[in-house]
């Protein structure tokens, strides 16, 4: 029988490579009229209806401004082919740099909020701010998806995620379990 004696403690400040919270993600706002894009790796599905989506944005974020003021947001999910951007996309701040026009992405006018699509994602969602309570003191804004779009020319999604230390992983072969999801099939 294995007892803790057996095992490597992890330290604490590592915690996150363990429990990734979800795919790395491109989230876009519009402030005054000029469109950003940041890289986010902290997010996850809080909620299935209405959609709700958890993401850490704080004010060492140059979208974190925008997001207060304008309450909304777009949640574009990459693909691996946009892995070298993603990263450098959050090497820079929309500050200093037109991150569109840096890294050649192409906005497109959302229906519901403000702030641009990214056309070389695979999936965009339109979000708006729906709860703040907890931006204060952990600068998680709770997100409600009000319009969502999914590009049907990628022929496999494959999102990226961050392991904590610059090493992503890529998602890789689904496994179908649906016929087993009795309790939850009006989810399928």
């Amino acid at each position: 029988m294995i007892t803790v004696d057996d095992l490597r403690e992890h330290p604490l400040d590592q915690v996150h490579r363990l429990m990734e919270p979800g795919p790395v993600i491109l989230v876009t706002t519009q402030q005054h009229g000029i469109p950003n894009v940041m890289t986010n790796g902290f997010n996850m599905m809080i909620r299935h209806v209405p959609p709700l989506i958890g993401c850490t944005i704080g004010p060492w974020d140059y979208s974190y401004s925008a997001l207060r003021e304008t309450g909304e947001c777009v949640i574009s999910i990459p693909d691996r082919e946009l892995a070298v951007a993603v990263v450098d996309i959050g090497n820079c701040s929309g500050q200093d740099v037109d991150k569109f026009q840096e890294f050649d992405l192409t906005p497109v006018a959302a229906q519901q909020v403000q702030a641009p699509l990214i056309a070389e994602c695979f999936a965009n969602i339109e979000c708006r701010v729906v709860d703040t309570t907890l931006v204060g003191t952990y600068d998680l804004f709770v997100l409600e998806a009000v319009r969502a779009w999914t590009d049907p020319s990628h022929p496999r999604l494959r999102m990226l995620h961050h392991r904590g230390d610059g090493t992503f992983t890529c998602d890789g072969d689904a496994i179908d379990l649906k016929d087993r999801m009795h309790k939850w099939q009006y989810l399928l």
